[in-house]
């Protein structure tokens, strides 16, 4: 569908080929030239005038046409010019050539089927090739300027798309980075009441339900989370300015988590030196969670039946703190269990982007710490 503006480029165009033919009658009659050779003239260039609205459907068609005509008639002069600008703003070189030559030889044959036209001046002769050239040039330069900006307009499509991909495969990443924290804990959970029950056979039936049930509804809770995690992995939609709808912890949830691994059987003392922490930010709250439960993961795999200790201090504009002390493994206690610094490799890279910081490693008093500092800004 043509738009307004090019409405009234289709107006300019008809009036000045109008204005041209007129211009074209005035001479003719000036010239003395005969009624019937000037009334065929103003009858083929009035046909190529009406031909002005049909230009950017057939624009080479109506440009050959135009030409042919204007050998004879004088006054289809103007929609010759049309019929130039249009071929030129719309087609390549290769089919502009063409035409631009048969106009350029178009006067010359004038002069054998019209002999009662009068030769143009040089001056005449130097306008016209002016103005045909003018028109060329507008031409080409709209065609230019409209494949620019057809070209900008593909790379920033092509530049958003990969702004989409590359956010959809971030997303997915640090989905992937969430789960792996989910699972590791459970499992470990998983893996430590099994060993109970296997070490254990003679326990009261109390304890092998309880312990039964720890390892059911970990089970369970895996392969949710598991499938979930597998389900948005596939999806193939646009999920980069949506956060994962699972998991969603925040800092509020800390105390739950500790108060799961002592129901599992950990030794778990928690400082807790946080409140009001509702108005926190969501991604140092989720953050802060994925240490402790990684750093609670690590020290069941690595210390079992060890205390644990966790503290916890968070307030506005002094950021989150976490400080998780096990007792020190020894060196090869570690080596057995898949997977071991995964976790570690993992919670760096988080507090990094998190604009925070982790340290790890022996203390002095014997013990393995984890520590990790997070921002949480005042606004």
């Amino acid at each position: 569908m043509r738009t307004n503006r090019a409405r009234v480029g289709d107006v300019v165009c008809f009036l000045l080929a109008v204005g041209l033919m007129v211009l074209a009658l005035v001479d003719g009659l000036a010239q003395h030239i005969a009624p019937v050779p000037l009334t065929a003239d103003l009858v083929l260039g009035g046909l190529c005038s009406l031909g002005v609205w049909l230009r950017r459907r057939w624009p080479v068609g109506f440009a050959v046409i135009a030409g042919v005509l204007s050998v004879y008639a004088t006054s289809a002069s103007g929609a010759a010019l049309v019929a130039l600008f249009t071929v030129a703003a719309h087609r390549r070189f290769a089919v502009l050539a063409p035409i631009v030559v048969g106009y350029a030889l178009a006067p010359f044959v004038t002069l054998l089927v019209r002999p009662d036209v009068p030769v143009a001046s040089w001056s005449d002769t130097l306008l016209g090739v002016a103005l045909a050239a003018a028109v060329l040039a507008s031409g080409m330069f709209v065609r230019a300027r409209r494949q620019s900006l057809r070209e900008r307009a593909g790379r920033v499509e092509a530049e958003q798309e990969l702004r989409v991909a590359e956010a959809r495969q971030g997303e997915r990443n640090r989905i992937a980075r969430e789960m792996h924290d989910v699972l590791a804990h459970r499992l470990s959970l998983l893996s430590l009441h099994a060993g109970a029950l296997e070490l254990r056979p003679d326990a009261a039936p109390e304890e092998i339900a309880r312990a039964a049930g720890v390892v059911r509804d970990s089970a369970y809770q895996a392969l949710e989370d598991l499938r979930e995690v597998i389900g948005v992995l596939r999806a193939d939609v646009d999920r980069s300015d949506e956060p994962p709808e699972r998991p969603q912890p925040t800092l509020t949830d800390i105390p739950d988590l500790v108060e799961q691994s002592r129901h599992a059987g950990m030794q778990v003392r928690l400082d807790w030196q946080a409140d009001a922490l509702s108005a926190g930010s969501a991604g140092a709250g989720r953050s802060a969670y994925r240490v402790v439960q990684e750093g609670l993961t690590n020290a069941r795999k690595h210390a079992p039946g060890r205390e644990v200790t966790v503290s916890v201090r968070a307030a506005p504009g002094d950021g989150v703190t976490i400080e998780i002390h096990n007792p020190y493994p020894a060196e090869s206690s570690s080596a057995d269990i898949p997977g071991s610094g995964v976790g570690l490799i993992g919670l760096t890279e988080r507090a990094a982007l998190a604009g925070g910081r982790l340290e790890h490693g022996p203390t002095s008093a014997g013990d393995f710490q984890l520590r990790v500092w997070l921002p949480w800004p005042t606004h």
